[in-house]
């Protein structure tokens, strides 16, 4: 494949996207910037959000699973449907009844400044990390299948890829980020329809073929019951799956604030309840790719590869399934990676301006505060360059997705604050909850690493994140203030 016309394609495909936020952009201030000025249609924002949650990662990762776990992590996606309808009946309507728009502010009202900043803080450093791996991950099958051939260095990928990104972001944040959602949204989804219909045709099997191919294959077992050690038993997906949702995305800045961008509760509760059933649906896509992925390599005697994250774009890639294919992964792959990228530099941007800056509070003038949000949101993809460059250096794998893993620790301490806030009306000593939201996390990590010595085999799952919550609700409840006794004495 030649890769100039791979480059080529990805040039008018970010020129696409610019060209929208030019468009939608027109008289943008820091009100349609953080919120869209509550102008979002709903069905734009459902829409949207299905490529936004489904990282580059997520893109190669699924339909390599399947190897390994078959249709395991479609436990999970059921549970995703109790988390989304907590956020829905439970977390937007706070929400949107406090007029929030950074969503940690409630812990401000609820608790004081220090857990205020802590949740910020928290979210920040989650996903500056998360969304910084993502696009390792992404820029290094890019540089490996693209870039390399033609002399180019990974850091001048990276600087490019975030130019480009900033580009179509600076202006309209998330009032722009709605639309091009869409469009990266119906890419991806192009993509992995155009290859399940692409090794269906070189297999010489229709539709139906397909489906009883996959069904009566050794890789479409969704429900696993047989063994609670195993870290595919159903309910620790299905729970996990639920309190997944909840924490990261009714306690994420950046997905919540394409929620808040809505008319109102009840078109963002539209919003939710499309989006969560069309998640199921796409996300059995992608087992079902992985599914006929494997197939194809056995009726073709394919050796698989080392890694099962390389399985997708290794077939894709190699020519032997015709030259759209390259083109049409390419282009999912980005899909894929940067719609979830540039939510989160806008995301990093308004918790970074609202939460610990308090720009709304500190500037009056109205173009001050758009000059700082600007210079803040080029400050994230400085940021974001940075971290992106360290995972390069460290260049350990197995270091790099620790890192990770214990990013995703930092959402066990909001669902602690959060359930606390919600479900008990105690005031706790404020300065101390910094303390109990770190301590959280590493006894989370300690006994995680530990849990085949100590628990007789057993492997924690997605659970580890309601464990993390529970220790940090436990640790605010030893915060709680002594109540005072105001009567005077006989």
């Amino acid at each position: 494949m030649n890769p100039m016309l791979i480059v080529l394609v990805i040039l008018l495909y970010f020129l696409m996207l610019v060209l929208i936020s030019f468009r939608t952009s027109k008289g943008a201030n820091n009100a349609s910037f953080f919120i869209g000025g509550h102008k979002s249609p709903w069905y734009l924002v459902a829409f949207g959000m299905i490529g936004a949650s489904l990282s580059g990662v997520t893109f190669i990762s699924i339909p390599g699973w399947v190897g390994t776990s078959q249709f395991a992590y479609l436990q999970t996606v059921l549970g995703y449907l109790v988390g989304y309808a907590v956020i829905a009946n439970v977390l937007m309507p706070m929400y949107y009844r406090l007029n929030l728009t950074s969503i940690y502010t409630y812990l401000d009202q609820r608790f004081g400044v220090a857990s205020y900043k802590t949740g910020a803080a928290f979210f920040l450093l989650s996903r500056t990390i998360g969304a910084s791996f993502r696009m390792f991950l992404v820029a290094n099958v890019l540089q490996f299948i693209i870039f390399d051939s033609m002399g180019i260095p990974f850091w001048v990928t990276v600087v490019i890829t975030l130019m480009l990104i900033w580009l179509y972001t600076y202006r309209g944040g998330i009032k722009t980020i709605v639309y091009t959602d869409v469009i990266q949204t119906v890419f991806m989804l192009a993509s992995v329809l155009i290859t399940i219909y692409i090794i269906g045709d070189h297999l010489d099997w229709n539709f139906s073929q397909m489906v009883s191919g996959i069904s009566e294959s050794n890789y479409s077992k969704i429900f696993f019951f047989e063994d609670s050690n195993s870290s595919d038993y159903f309910w620790k997906h299905f729970i996990g799956g639920a309190f997944i949702a909840i924490c990261m995305t009714g306690l994420d800045q950046d997905m919540m604030q394409k929620n808040l961008s809505c008319k109102n509760i009840g078109e963002a509760k539209k919003n939710m309840f499309w989006f969560s059933s069309a998640l199921v649906v796409v996300n059995l896509l992608f087992l079902s790719l992985g599914a006929l992925l494997y197939l194809y390599c056995e009726n073709m005697q394919i050796t698989l590869p080392l890694k099962s994250d390389n399985l997708y774009p290794m077939l894709a890639m190699s020519g032997d399934l015709g030259t759209l294919l390259p083109i049409v992964f390419v282009l999912g792959l980005i899909a894929a990676a940067y719609s979830s990228a540039d939510s989160a530099l806008t995301a990093l941007t308004t918790s970074f301006c609202i939460d610990i800056i308090s720009i709304e509070k500190k500037y009056e003038s109205q173009e001050k505060k758009e000059n700082v949000r600007k210079l803040v949101h080029l400050g994230m993809s400085g940021v974001m360059f940075i971290s992106i460059l360290i995972f390069k250096s460290l260049n350990n794998e197995s270091v790099i997705k620790e890192l990770f893993t214990i990013a995703g620790y930092t959402y066990g301490p909001l669902l602690g604050l959060y359930a606390f806030g919600m479900f008990t009306k105690i005031t706790i000593k404020d300065k101390f909850v910094p303390f109990v939201c770190i301590v959280s996390p590493i006894i989370c990590y300690i006994v995680n690493s530990n849990s085949v010595e100590w628990f007789n085999g057993y492997k924690f799952g997605f659970e580890l994140l309601l464990l993390n919550g529970m220790l940090t609700f436990a640790g605010l409840m030893m915060l709680r203030k002594k109540e005072v006794n105001t009567l005077s004495k006989d």
